[in-house]
């Protein structure tokens, strides 16, 4: 299809670039990065492709229009002037969600009201209805934010967020994101070919997240989109989407990703998760403590989101698994590793200074990401699944 969109991909604070760069792996050019998000300008089938395969963005939303709001007129005037008929049919179900930041338009339910009345008068008018509109067929849920008396109006392409692959059956008390995970994963240089551990995996997250880049497979694989139901978007355009997602899966991609915990329960939930995703016995899951790991193999990747030690009694044990980490790391040289928390004392603990630092938030918990590049490779790392236990 030739018709033009444009798209706004939501991120994570911290992640824009990342999602930049994976918006730009799609084949997609004309990009800007912004706070909170990337916008970029594409034909139709980009909505059906950008929700399959970003990994990092939490939304894929569609711009209807923006415009200058300092008062409820001009916001319901400008709103009808937007083409909605071209994205929303007549029985078309369209809840009205909205927010507004450092704007004189500032009471929220007063801003949806007026958005959805001038939707309502628009589709009427465009679509010859004379009573009220049904609201029965597909679903489409339009955002208005208002910031600094800027009107963004926008439609969710995505439905649930895309953190919600569809494999997730159990979690841990704190669950790490999806896209946060696989975040993570993208930041390192790691490669398919090299091992992977994550010995603090909880409910397997990061390790599933690797497994799944490994293979190249698209994280939306496995679940249901919005905007699959909106018949502006024609269902040759999903299933092209989807076959494309099928044939670039390469599912012969031998990998040696292993994830441990101390927690018999997590373990069992990380298996769990892991078969939903469709990886079956392509991770090596094991109860066991931090301390017990020993890596046999080089130039391995160790990815991880230990407990952060911010609950009464716990940070003593967690500083001490710091250490642990530290001393039983300093054996293996070419190993990268790569740790995320928020304790502020994490180099000194672990014993050195990181070769990098990334401020992200998990949640809404500060966090720096610990980067230590590893020594270059002598040799390629064997292929067999031996970490040495």
């Amino acid at each position: 299809m030739s018709k033009k969109v444009t798209l706004i991909a939501t991120a994570a604070m911290g992640l824009e670039a990342i999602v930049g760069k994976e918006v730009k792996a799609l084949g997609y050019e004309d990009i800007q990065i912004e706070n909170g998000r990337v916008v970029f300008e594409a034909d139709v089938s980009a909505i059906p492709r950008a929700n399959l395969w970003l990994r990092t963005a939490d939304r894929v939303k569609l711009l209807v229009g923006k415009f200058k709001a300092t008062s409820f007129d001009e916001l319901f005037e400008n709103t009808k002037a937007l083409p909605w008929e071209t994205f929303i049919e007549e029985d078309g179900e369209f809840p009205v969600v909205g927010k507004s930041v450092k704007s004189k338009l500032y009471s929220v339910p007063d801003c949806q009201s007026i958005v959805k009345k001038a939707i309502v008068e628009r589709l009427k008018v465009k679509h010859g209805i004379d009573s009220w509109l049904k609201e029965t067929g597909a679903f489409y849920r339009v955002e208005v934010a208002i910031h600094k008396d800027e009107a963004l109006l926008t439609i969710d392409t995505s439905g649930s967020g895309l953190h919600k692959r569809g494999y997730r059956v159990g979690q841990g008390e704190a669950p790490l994101k999806e896209t946060l995970a696989a975040a993570l994963v993208q930041i390192t240089n790691w490669t398919p070919d090299q091992p992977f551990v994550d010995p603090f995996c909880g409910s397997g997250t990061i390790a599933i997240e690797a497994a799944l880049i490994g293979q190249n497979i698209a994280p939306g694989f496995n679940r249901e989109f919005a905007s699959e139901n909106w018949s502006f978007i024609p269902q040759k355009v999903w299933d092209d989407a989807f076959q494309e997602a099928e044939d670039s899966a390469n599912y012969d991609q031998p990998l040696q990703i292993f994830g441990s915990d101390i927690d018999p329960d997590l373990i069992e939930i990380a298996k769990k998760n892991a078969m939903e995703a469709g990886l079956g016995e392509l991770i090596t899951w094991k109860q066991m403590q931090m301390s017990d790991f020993k890596p046999k193999q080089e130039n391995g990747y160790l990815v991880s989101n230990p407990p952060y030690g911010e609950r009464m009694g716990e940070r003593e044990e967690v500083e001490d698994m710091y250490r642990n980490l530290g001393t039983i790391m300093r054996d293996h040289p070419s190993w990268s590793v790569y740790i995320l928390t928020s304790h502020e004392g994490f180099e000194k603990l672990y014993g050195k200074p990181a070769t990098k630092k990334r401020k992200l938030f998990n949640g809404f918990i500060k966090t720096d990401y610990y980067q230590y590049f590893g020594r270059k490779p002598k040799s390629k790392p064997d292929n067999g699944k031996g970490f040495g236990f």
